[in-house]
């Protein structure tokens, strides 16, 4: 199977797909150098200074000098773009290009020791995210793809096309804080996994949640509430490897609209229906 450096040799890239490709590059590179730093952070847990932004929603300075970091390389690979960030450490604005950071997915997991947690970086152009990387920090493995060009983890392309039923497929979720009110359905929606699928999993990071997906590891994925720096990154990473992705109302408002679904072909379409019975109790 061709690298990912060979399959973009082989290619007839119009000026777009380069771009996109440099962008890339120095995104790549950027996450790299921010992982470097993360996981040296992880060696003295206990002296790094935390906050509560609010119930069970935690920031650490670990979190913020991380967006500084890709905040300060991505500026120079693309100095017109604009920025959505988790820890706004940079003024909030959409432009023709925009970079959507989360600079530590998965904080509380993290502060734990607990070896799952991600930095996720998206690009996107308008409303479309266009490039993608998810950087597993503990594993050190960085899953990465851009428009039409595929996903890839490391070198190796991900491809999900098989198609699976639900009864045998593993399902990642994620829980919520502050939507009490959804609470009860979600748990519903659990009860009908645990009869209708080989099980499910909360793992405690969106964005990686999302790559496993597009890496076959796990066959579905949705949440409730999430922002958009939890999900570009990894939405990319799932549509390219052939997966489906949408909100729970089977629409393209997946970036912002605080909810999503993605998910390998035949599974996605009995977990959106399981999913739509019982969010509209």
């Amino acid at each position: 199977m061709p690298n990912f450096y060979g399959v973009i040799a082989n290619h007839n890239h119009n000026t777009m797909e380069k771009h996109l490709l440099q962008y890339l590059a120095d995104a790549r590179k950027a996450v790299k150098a921010t992982a470097n730093y993360i996981a040296g952070q992880a060696l003295r847990l206990h002296e790094i200074e935390i906050q509560e932004k609010s119930v069970h929603n935690l920031v650490s300075e670990v979190d913020v000098k991380a967006e500084n970091y890709l905040v300060e390389m991505l500026s120079k690979a693309l100095p017109e773009a604009g920025f959505i960030t988790e820890e706004n450490s940079i003024a909030q604005q959409k432009k023709e290009f925009t970079w959507v950071i989360d600079p530590l997915d998965g904080t509380t997991n993290f502060l734990h020791g607990l070896p799952f947690y991600s930095i996720s970086v998206g690009l996107l152009h308008g409303d479309e995210p266009v490039l993608g990387i998810v950087h597993d920090v503990a594993r050190n493995e960085q899953f990465y793809g851009y428009k039409n060009g595929g996903a890839f983890l490391n070198d190796t392309p991900l491809n999900i096309l098989q198609p699976k039923s639900l009864h045998d497929s593993l399902i990642v979720l994620g829980f919520f804080y502050n939507e009490t009110d959804a609470l009860e359905k979600f748990l519903n929606i659990m009860r009908q996994l645990i009869n209708q699928s080989r099980g499910f999993r909360r793992l405690g990071s969106a964005a990686l949640d999302l790559a496993y997906v597009a890496a076959g590891r796990c066959d579905g994925f949705f949440e409730f509430n999430l922002n958009a720096w939890d999900v570009c990154g990894g939405a990319l990473l799932v549509k390219e490897a052939g997966g489906l992705i949408s909100d729970f109302k089977n629409t393209d408002n997946y970036i912002f609209g605080k909810e999503i679904i993605a998910a390998r072909p035949g599974v996605y379409d009995e977990l959106l229906a399981l999913i739509k019975i019982e969010m509209s109790h």
